[in-house]
């Protein structure tokens, strides 16, 4: 190249350059030579090239620095560089070099003497597109080469830059990416795949695929068909098996998913093939984690009801088909609510991990043990050869629940009621065997807790009345088979009725008259107990109202709360309502609590009572004495009554222990300014003891059973 040259014989596409990048920079100090090249270059077939001319590398350099410093606007655009290395300032390829190093990506011509013909080779080596020698300057060999060298240089240009788009999206994609040719040799990598293989690029690219991209079966640990292999040779979309593991270079292993696919050359025949793929390990453990949250309790991570439901089925169909026992046991943690109520719910949490471990370490590693809901466990003995073994096991766990349980601030004890069912005597079905053995847990509770009890058809009876019961107690608020009762309280000084408590029946349309003891318990677990006790504060404030109103003495009126009803987001806002609605004035209600209470969340319980308290109602500490009294809750908490117990008013007279316990109550009330009532008094000894001490007010059976609306109207005369 570089020498004179003749007119090709084949033929060619004639090349059209844009007219905007036909301008030349003549770096030349020859006028004569620069005009020669502007008379071949103004007679070119394919139009006129414009020549911006200068005679030094000075010049040159200024030209070029103005033309960049104008990039993104058109201004004069310089297409090609034609220099002649020998100028005034500057000779030898050290005017080209400092020409190159500024001009970019525009290619240069070199003009040579033939006396320097070595220097344009040398040019060349060092980044020139060609050189020409001075004598071939013509209106042909000129302008063509010049063609040619834009055209080249503008492909070049375009092909780099689809090349470094085609790099960037490879590299910013979040799959792997990977090439090979027609042999399964190695051709690409993006760096994904760098990062999944542990192979870089530069050490990939002539690797067979084998190589670097190895793939065995998870299971059988044999090496997987590699799929770039079957998609050329099948000449079709392949993946791999499921299962299939990569195997990084440093021998780590992970699990992908991928997808392969043919290349094909321009007349569709196979060139290689390319794989795209990910690695899925975290997806993957994702996918496990939620199954297994699925059929596990987050708390205790015990199976829940889900997962026995299906392994008790699995169990019942092998004893069937092996005529075998098996035996399921329902375990209750007694009085579980309780700990909740004193210690709080974080306290009981973490009694029921410590429940569930041991429970695990009582039985084989082919039972389950399960948490149903609550503080109920149900563990399956997959297979016993006597009803005597669920007994050897029920013992055994009701021995490491009395243990006590270490929950790092506090030691907790606790026991447990345990029923019994064994297949197939008590059922055959999973849920036969789940009622059962719940019936038979709460006969367990009946016989007074911390024991087992095997099923009996009778225990039946008893859950469904329990049902029955929940089942009507649902209907009853919308039945309107609730009515207050109401017992006064008397001042011991004057006899005066002070107030009266609200005590709720409920009057079922088939079972008479329902006492509290028999439906609030189940009212509690069941959440019913939030309605029932708005309603219950509804009518007792509306009754206070309409005797106010009748022109009797205004009484106060009291109203017993369940820990359920207080936890309930919003409850001092309801009394405010209640009050609203009726328009009985806050002063005349009281709400009784209990000391259980004011222990199980501190912070909680002195937000509500505080807002009660600055409404004005009143606030009474119910069944004092019985719970976990302490003198820095009564200091703490804006408490304006203390009810003594009837527990130990009842045998104050023949007891005195209980006699000085109600003396000391009754002082510290005094000494604290608050209100004391005497609960239960059902004598006259009683009555006149609680005088000599003082004691204020009293309730009970001797001042009068609770009553009917009506009938305190009556009192009033």
């Amino acid at each position: 190249m570089g020498r004179c040259g003749t007119a090709p014989t084949r033929t060619c596409r004639v090349i059209i350059i844009p007219r905007m990048r036909r301008r030349i920079l003549l770096v030349l100090d020859d006028p004569a030579g620069a005009e020669a090249v502007r008379q071949a270059l103004g007679r070119s077939r394919n139009g006129p090239f414009k020549v911006d001319w200068v005679r030094t590398r000075a010049d040159a350099l200024k030209r070029l620095g103005n033309s960049r410093r104008s990039r993104g606007r058109i201004s004069r655009p310089i297409a090609a560089i034609l220099v002649d290395l020998f100028l005034p300032d500057s000779s030898g390829i050290e005017t080209f070099e400092r020409l190159f190093e500024l001009a970019g990506q525009i290619p240069i011509l070199v003009l040579a003497d033939p006396r320097h013909e070595e220097l344009g080779d040398l040019s060349v080596q060092r980044g020139a597109q060609d050189y020409l020698l001075k004598g071939c300057l013509d209106n042909y060999l000129l302008p063509k080469a010049l063609r040619s060298m834009i055209e080249r240089a503008a492909i070049a240009e375009a092909l780099f830059a689809e090349k470094e788009r085609a790099e960037v999206t490879l590299n910013s994609i979040g799959d792997a990416v990977m090439s090979t040719d027609e042999s399964g040799i190695v051709s690409y990598l993006n760096a994904v795949a760098e990062e999944l293989t542990g192979w870089s690029r530069a050490q990939a690219v002539g690797q067979p695929i084998e190589a670097v991209f190895r793939v065995v079966d998870g299971v059988t640990r044999e090496a997987a068909p590699n799929p770039m292999a079957i998609a050329m040779r099948e000449n079709r979309t392949a993946g791999l098996t499921p299962n299939c593991l990569l195997v990084r270079r440093d021998g780590f292993e992970f699990p992908i998913e991928d997808s392969a696919a043919p290349i094909h050359d321009r007349h569709g025949r196979v060139a290689g093939a390319v794989i795209v793929f990910h690695d899925v390990s975290e997806a993957r453990a994702v996918s496990l984690r939620m199954s297994h949250l699925a059929q596990h309790d987050t708390l205790t991570d015990l199976p829940n009801r889900l997962l026995l439901n299906d392994r008790l089925s699995q169990s019942l169909a092998l004893a069937r088909r092996q005529r075998k026992k098996l035996a399921v046991l329902y375990l209750d943690i007694d009085r579980f609510k309780h700990v909740n109520d004193v210690s709080g719910h974080a306290v009981g949490d973490r009694l029921l991990q410590s429940v569930a471990a041991r429970l695990l370490a009582c039985v084989r590693e082919s039972d389950t043990v399960s948490r149903r809901g609550g503080d109920e466990f149900v563990i399956l003995l997959a297979e016993v050869a006597h009803a005597y073994d669920a007994s050897v096991a029920a013992e055994k766990m009701l021995a490491a629940m009395r243990e006590p349980h270490d929950l790092g601030d506090r030691k907790v004890h606790v026991t447990a009621s345990i029923g019994i069912v064994t297949y197939p005597q008590d059922g055959t079905t999973s849920d036969a065997l789940l009622r059962n053995a719940d019936a038979a847990m709460y006969r367990a509770k009946d016989c007074g807790r911390n024991g087992y009890q095997f099923f009996k058809v009778e225990m039946n009876v008893h859950a469904q009345e329990r049902q029955r019961t929940e089942t009507d107690l649902r209907q009853a608020l919308e039945r309107d088979e609730f009515i207050l009762h109401y017992q006064p309280k008397v001042d011991l000084g004057t006899g005066a009725t002070t107030g009266v408590e609200a005590l709720i029946r409920w009057r079922h349309p088939s079972r008479r008259l329902i006492r509290p003891a028999r439906f609030i318990t189940i009212a509690e677990e069941t959440g019913l107990i939030v309605p029932i006790g708005q309603w219950t504060l509804r009518e007792a404030c509306r009754q206070a109202k309409a005797w106010q109103d009748a022109g009797f003495a205004p009484l106060s009126v009291a109203i017993n709360i369940s820990p359920v009803e207080l936890r309930v987001r919003g409850f001092a806002a309801g009394v405010s309502a209640a009050l609203s609605e009726t328009g009985l004035e806050a002063r005349y209600l009281e709400l009784e609590i209990t000391e259980t209470f004011l222990v199980q969340d501190a912070v909680s319980t002195g937000v509500v009572l505080q807002e009660l308290d600055e409404m004005g109602v009143q606030l009474a500490l119910d069944d004092f004495g019985t719970g976990y009294s302490s003198l820095s809750y009564l200091k703490r908490f804006p408490i304006h009554t203390l009810k003594i117990d009837q527990s130990f008013v009842h045998n104050l007279a023949t007891d005195p222990s209980d006699a000085g316990i109600v003396s000391a109550v009754v002082n510290m009330g005094r000494s604290l300014h608050m209100r004391v009532v005497a609960e239960g008094v059902e004598t006259l000894e009683q009555c006149e003891f609680l005088k000599g001490q003082r004691c204020p007010e009293a309730q009970g059976f001797y001042f009068g059973e609770p009553m009917l609306a009506d009938e305190i109207a009556q009192l009033q005369f």
